[in-house]
């Protein structure tokens, strides 16, 4: 693998460039598979054909997405679970379901109304850009 940027090669498991100080897939001068020069909007490698399409947006996760279910299913952690996010979800899916299953007990109301507000808010901060990266740390899609 070789730096976008320099053309020097990189380490696996790398996360910058030691000659450079670029980020690892940052830059669009030299091709990452065989370090030969490329036009900045080329999209493949005219020398060895590899792919020079940007690959932050793979796979990415929607922020409407993500947004839209931590306002409607938010009580049972659904977004969290989407932006993998497994430990906050599974808190928030025991506070709702058992808030639920509780609510004969009028404590049981508390608990899916803490749950509800929390879904909301998380939901509305995605929406708006507070919360825009899922649980690897990959940018949430707009």
């Amino acid at each position: 693998m070789f730096c976008k940027n320099c053309a020097s090669a990189i380490n696996p498991g790398a996360a910058i460039c030691v000659n450079c100080g670029v980020e690892v897939g940052k830059g669009n001068a030299y091709c990452p598979n065989c370090a030969e020069p490329t036009a900045p909007e080329a999209v493949v490698c005219m020398k060895c054909g590899y792919s020079l399409a940007p690959s932050a947006t793979t796979g990415a996760k929607s922020k409407m997405v993500a947004g839209l279910l931590g306002i409607f299913l938010g009580w049972l952690g659904i977004h969290n679970f989407y932006l993998g996010y497994k430990k906050k979800a599974i808190i928030q899916l025991c506070l709702g379901a058992g808030g639920m299953i509780l609510s004969i007990i009028i404590i049981g109301i508390f608990a899916v109304m803490a749950a509800s507000i929390w879904g909301i808010v998380d939901g509305i901060m995605i929406l708006t850009g507070k919360i825009d990266t899922d649980a690897d740390g990959n940018k949430l899609a707009d």
